[in-house]
């Protein structure tokens, strides 16, 4: 038993080491352990300043060429077209009516400087920049690729029907969305490419992040024609603004084939060669694909309200295109769908609607939307538990109308579900408390005889009653519990911007006075004096030493899960504190 506790206080400082480490490697920009594959900046070659393909996926297992530009075509710059709703700011370019930025009225962006930042600037080391005003999902620029678009390619494959590199003409009309106007149009027409032309018309609504997309598919050639209508978000491998050093969230594409929800890496599609077969399905008549990342996600939605089936093909894959903010070559990643048209006779026109989801994860929106969208959320592992605990906690809310509150009251809850199984965990330490001077001078007496002293502790454990794993197991029983709520709070985007008490204005924030996690520490010291001392007198000081290795997690956390941690901390030392002076081992 005391083997298996050196080794596990081991294990945990070691972690906390390791991250501590990882926290300075991705300062110093070096690969975080935990992140997707940074983007490779290389030079510009001939190939990318002449427009290189972007990535459009993969058919049985074959990577094919994405609708790009011809070959040594020369680059183009493209007009842009800002639209403002209440909820949004987007860009869309007049090459391929691509969306191309798309700013989040309604969620500050907290970007906040690492917890060593304010440290390294005692050194004469370079602070974070200044953050944006509000968060910006989407953004073709020097610092980052991710971007929506669309287009025609031949069912044989290749180019030469309008796609995102063909320059359309914009429709003249309103680019905000007036006081009592709930719908906002703009409507690109690609000219004629390969005898078929292409009118895109974005369909913003008010209160709303879901973007209708109508595309009508006009055949001004002499024969029928088969085009596939493709659509696709593209970004590149950087980790999002803000993203914490210490946890780790996912950010990649993700696919839903109607029957299953599956997550794609960046770094299995980058491991992945032409001759591989993607592993996520490829072939459908239902679902969704998307690109997530922490709070936020984007998805693009064919399937009809009536259940009709559409055949599609997903696809995911990667290239090195050129940004056309920096003239240079990037590796980026897309996810996509492809999906067969039929044909379309002479002169007639066919019209394919679709729909496009830029916005927060609001998971009962979500779920609205589309089948299984709201998994877009990560819960991690301990989803079955997650879901139940996010539903407690959203009707906590509208009792209560706080979400700091409602963190509180979600622990009390499950303080009380448990009670009777801490309880009998707090018990046996405290038993194990009341003995430890007992243990302590047969230690001494025996320590020159190991075996001896082994067979004397489980005399002793047998005589007083106690089990020595007793305060353990309770304990691993509610780990899960405790896991899922931390993962609830970790994704929950409501969080954001959600205010607490006092300086607690933002939960999805680090506490700006470090006042939580100070509190968090010292309850966890507060703690360690309640336990049993270890008769290790390593042990011993390793017990004491966690919480203030943890304490340095604690200080970039999000307020939110720190006041999880420090209301659990408070219930709990409160508990053991009635059962140790009950049992009259109180400051033992």
């Amino acid at each position: 038993m005391t083997d298996m506790r050196r080794t596990l206080l081991w294990v945990v400082f070691s972690m906390s080491l390791f991250l501590i480490y990882d926290a300075w490697n991705k300062h110093n920009g070096q690969p975080s352990f935990f992140s997707p594959v940074p983007a490779k900046v290389a030079a510009p070659s001939a190939s990318a300043a002449g427009g290189l393909p972007r990535p459009a996926g993969a058919t049985g297992g074959v990577t094919t060429a994405a609708p790009g530009a011809p070959p040594g075509a020369a680059p183009v710059l493209a007009e842009q077209t800002i639209v403002t709703t209440d909820l949004v700011k987007a860009t869309l370019s007049g090459a391929g009516g691509t969306l191309v930025r798309l700013q989040l009225l309604q969620y500050p962006d907290h970007v906040q400087s690492e917890w060593y930042e304010p440290l390294l600037e005692l050194f004469g080391r370079k602070a974070a920049p200044a953050a944006p005003k509000d968060v910006v999902l989407m953004d073709e620029s020097p610092d980052r690729l991710y971007v929506a678009e669309s287009g025609l390619i031949p069912a044989s494959g290749g180019s030469g029907l309008p796609n995102h590199h063909t320059l359309m003409t914009l429709v003249p009309g309103e680019r905000t969305l007036a006081a009592g106007q709930n719908t906002l149009q703009v409507r690109f027409e690609s000219p004629v490419v390969g005898g078929v032309k292409l009118a895109k018309t974005y369909t913003f609504k008010r209160g709303d992040y879901v973007i209708d997309v109508k595309n009508e598919v006009v055949n001004a050639s002499g024969t029928a024609v088969s085009p596939r209508l493709y659509l696709q978000l593209v970004r590149d491998g950087v980790p999002p603004p803000g993203e914490s050093s210490v946890y780790s969230t996912f950010t990649g594409p993700a696919v839903d084939d109607g029957n299953k929800f599956q997550k794609v890496d960046f770094k299995s599609i980058e491991k992945r060669t032409p001759a591989d077969k993607p592993d996520h399905t490829t072939d459908a008549d239902s679902g969704w694909v998307a690109m997530v990342q922490h709070y936020f996600t984007s998805a693009w939605l064919i399937d009809k309200a009536d259940g009709t089936r559409q055949p599609r093909e997903y696809f995911t894959g990667k290239a090195d295109m050129a940004n056309t903010a920096t003239g240079q070559s990037a590796r980026v990643y897309s996810v996509g769908m492809f999906v067969p048209l039929g044909e379309i006779a002479a002169g007639a026109t066919k019209t394919f609607d679709a729909k496009l989801f830029v916005g927060p994860q609001e998971e009962d929106k979500l779920a609205k939307l589309a089948p299984r969208l709201e998994l877009v959320k990560d819960y991690g592992i301990f989803k079955i538990l997650a879901e139940p605990l996010f539903w407690l906690l959203t009707q906590l809310h509208k009792i209560l109308g706080n979400w700091g509150w409602s963190i509180v009251g979600l622990v009390v809850l499950l303080k009380i579900a448990f009670y009777w199984l801490n309880a009998k965990a707090y018990g046996s330490m405290a038993k194990m408390k009341a003995i430890s001077p007992k243990i302590a001078a047969m230690r001494e007496r025996l320590k020159d005889k190991p075996q001896e002293m082994q067979q004397e502790m489980m005399r002793i454990y047998r005589e007083e009653k106690i089990n020595p794993l007793g305060g353990c197991l309770p304990i691993f029983v509610q780990m899960p519990f405790f896991i899922s709520l931390y993962w609830v709070l970790l994704s929950t985007v409501e969080m954001r911007g959600a205010p607490w008490i006092g300086w607690i204005t933002d939960l999805s924030a680090k506490d700006p006075y470090f006042i939580l996690p100070i509190l968090m520490t010292l309850t966890s010291l507060l703690q360690t004096w309640l336990n049993p001392t270890p008769p290790d007198p390593m042990q011993a000081k390793m017990m004491w030493f966690m919480p203030l290795i943890f304490s340095v997690m604690f200080f970039v956390f999000p307020s939110g899960l720190v006041l999880y941690w420090l209301t659990n901390n408070i219930l709990s030392i409160a508990q053991q504190y009635v059962i140790n002076k009950r049992l009259g081992v109180l400051g033992k």
